[in-house]
This record gives structure tokens, sequence and C-alpha cells, in this order.
């Protein structure tokens, strides 16, 4: 074992508050991850000021989202600047003792450590309650995999795009008559990070209360499947089954989607019958309302195509503003928008979602911001880290001096970092 020095509450604390004074400052999340769907939800913890420490392997060059194309440079990327501003990295070679004891002493003052790997990695590494428990009782082990710890796919790597495929979400998103589409976000990835963070969120609250963690488990294609809510529930209970319809229809509200205008595309939701009545009557057809065939929910859904052939002749005749004008305050709409219109900085600055920084690689950098909103509390977003950079802080704060941090380096535990005994590369 090493001669450690633990650290004094005190400079625990100090340590804690040089980083942020945000909702979760306090909170020191240990992340062995990489790519999108981890990294996405330690981007939310990071964001509410938790202390997010990645674990990144020197023999790889770090995540592999330090080079995802484009805009990659310096073992840097705006891809891996995306999914991790506002955290620390120390890299370690987890295959060797020195490395593996590192991280032992970092576990030691974390809550969490957060992982996502393939399936039967976190135990092959021992990132579980089973090893890590005993150095540190309370500490929770999140394992965020593809398709579980347990069973014969658990050894399976797993995508995003892959997930959408098997777990049905190509086959329910797209026009009636268009082959499956994946969606156009990495939404998979997404729900997975956030499911995560959630998951170790609760079981960290439990672990302060009673003094012990234990493990979380959380996989891309169950939190995919619970993303079907109401449809699952429609298809189980009753055998209904949902499938594409129209221009981004709704399953059963009638109109609920998209109608082309003269010059676009407008999304209508009438989610309630006195929207229905409205919008005929700003329509010019008040006649609808009163005509028994799409007199409610179920009557319009069983005449759809009828009902929506004759708004859709009537939507073509005017403008999206023209339509938005006449509708908005009425009844729900918004315009179908591209990327590029949603992602304006104005717009972004006054919901207070524009996330700007300096980064050491890439200057001035813009993205969007965390969408949450606390009371007294405003993110300060800072650049991702530089792949180790935050070493030696990191294990000073941990209770190890210069000397043992040098003898781990002299034991592999940092890879082949060309550095020297003071720290310099």
């Amino acid at each position: 074992m090493l001669d450690q020095r633990m650290p004094t509450e005190q400079e625990r604390v100090a340590s804690f508050a040089a980083r942020s004074a945000g909702p979760l400052a306090g909170l020191r999340v240990i992340a062995v991850e990489q790519f999108g769907a981890g990294p996405f939800g330690t981007l939310y913890l990071a964001d509410l000021g938790a202390d997010v420490i990645k674990i990144e392997d020197p023999g790889a060059r770090g995540d592999v989202g330090r080079h995802v194309p484009p805009h990659a440079r310096d073992d840097n990327s705006l891809y891996f600047e995306s999914f991790n501003r506002g955290k620390r990295s120390i890299a370690l070679d987890l295959k060797t003792e020195a490395g593996r004891e590192a991280l032992d002493v970092l576990i030691g003052s974390a809550d969490a450590v957060f992982s996502n790997l393939r399936g039967d990695l976190a135990e092959t590494m021992g990132l579980t309650y089973a090893h890590l428990g005993r150095i540190n009782p309370a500490i929770v082990c999140v394992a965020l995999t593809g398709y579980g710890r347990d069973g014969d796919r658990a050894s399976l790597p797993a995508y995003d795009a892959l997930i959408q495929a098997e777990v049905g979400w190509a086959a329910v998103t797209g026009d009636a008559d268009a082959p499956p589409t994946k969606s156009g976000l990495s939404l998979v990835d997404y729900i997975g990070g956030l499911t995560g963070a959630l998951g170790l969120l609760a079981k960290v609250l439990e672990a302060r209360s009673t003094g012990h963690g234990g493990d979380v488990d959380v996989d891309l294609y169950r939190s995919a499947l619970s993303m079907y809510a109401y449809q699952a529930t429609w298809f189980l209970t009753e055998g209904t089954a949902s499938p594409r319809k129209p221009m981004s229809a709704h399953a059963s509200i009638v109109p609920f989607q998209f109608f082309e205008t003269s010059d676009g595309h407008l999304a209508v939701a009438c989610a309630k019958e006195k929207f229905f009545t409205e919008l005929v009557v700003a329509m010019g057809l008040p006649e609808l309302g009163q005509d028994g065939r799409f007199i409610d929910f179920a009557a319009r859904n069983r005449n759809r195509e009828l009902v929506l052939a004759t708004l859709g002749e009537r939507f073509r005749m005017k403008t999206n503003v023209e339509w938005i004008e006449t509708l908005n305050g009425r009844v729900p709409v918004a315009p179908v928008r591209s990327m590029e219109e949603a992602l304006d900085l104005d717009e972004l600055d006054r919901l207070g979602m524009l996330a700007q920084y300096s980064s050491p690689v890439f200057g001035p950098v813009r993205s969007v911001g965390s969408p949450i909103t606390v009371a007294g509390f405003q993110p300060e977003y800072r650049a991702a880290p530089g792949l180790g950079v935050d070493r030696h802080q990191l294990l000073r704060e941990a209770g190890l001096d210069d000397q043992a941090v040098h003898r781990l380096r002299e034991r592999g535990a940092f890879g082949d970092d060309g550095e020297d005994e003071r720290g310099n590369r």
C-alpha cells in the first residue's frame, strides 16, 4: 500500500469550494468514461458543481472523444469539449498495479465511481462495490453498460445507432412510407447518461444517510426501452401498436403533427379539445368544430385522413409567419426550424443557455449550457481538461507527496507520459 497522508476535512472542503459553489459542490465523482453516454451524464453533474475526475487511458491517448473529427487537434476536439467541460483529468494505466493503487487513493475521498464500459469490464477492472467498498464503504459504483453486466450479451459493445435500431426506435421514426430512421441526435446515449446520473444521485443520497454505498446498474438498451412510456402501455395492455404516420403525427391525437405551409412547415399540437375548436375558427373553418365526424379526440382519430386533408389544404395557403400570427396564443404552434436557426446566439443568451469559455487549444468556445435553472446559482463554465493535466493536484489533494507520486510514475502508473520527476513535460 502507498504511504498516504489523508487530507484533513478542512483541506478537502477548501478543495471543493475552490472548484465550485453549486448545488452539487462537495460531490466527487471518479469517471472511468469515454465517448458520449457516460460523459454526457457526468457533464450535467459537473455543470451543477460536482467535482468530476476523468480517469483516462494513457496508452490510448485518453478518451477516444479527444480524437473525433472535425476540429480535433493536440489530443483535444470540440466533440470532447462538448461532453467534458468543467471536469478534471488524470491519466492512469489501470492494467498496472501502480495505476490501480493511484485509483484506490482517489476512491478514498470520492462519493461515486461512474463507468461506461462493456458490461463485463466493470467486474474485470474492479470497478464494482465488491472491490471498492473495502476501500471506501460509502462509495457508490455506477456501471452504465450497453446490455447490462449479466447475461450472454454483457461482453458485446453497444453504440447509439445499434440500440436505436434494435430497440425499435427507428421503426417508429420518420414517415410511414420511408425506411426506418435513426434520430439525428444520439438520444440513446444521452438518456443512458442522464439515467446513470440520476441513479448515482439517488444512491449517494442514501449512502450519505446510511454510510453504506453499493452498485447501480444502468444500460443503454433498457434505458431506451423505458422511453416508450405510454406506447408500451398501450401495446402491452391492449395490443395497440403505434405505427409511423405521415408528417410526424401523434399516434392518436388529431391534429398533432407537422403541416406544410406555403413557405415551410408548421408544428400544431391540439392536445386539448378546446385547441381544435380554436384552430378551426381561426382558420375560417368553424363548421369542422360542429361536425360529428370531428367532434372529439376519438372521432377525429377515426376520421384522421379526412380532417387532415381539409386542414392541410388550408395551411398551404399562407406562410409560417402568417399562421403563427393568426394562431399564437390560441393554439400551440411552432415553426419547424433548422438547427442553424435554433442555435441563434442571441436567443441562446436570452434563454441563459449559452456556455462561453476560453480553451487553451481552441481559444473562445461556445456551446449549449445547462438547461437546469437553480435559484441562486449560475454555472461557471470551464474548458475541458487536457489529458492528465490535473494529476499532481489531485494526488496532492488525496494526501500523496511528490516522492509518492514519483514512485507511482516509476512503476508505470501513468503510462509513458514523458514527464520528469518535477512533473514537467
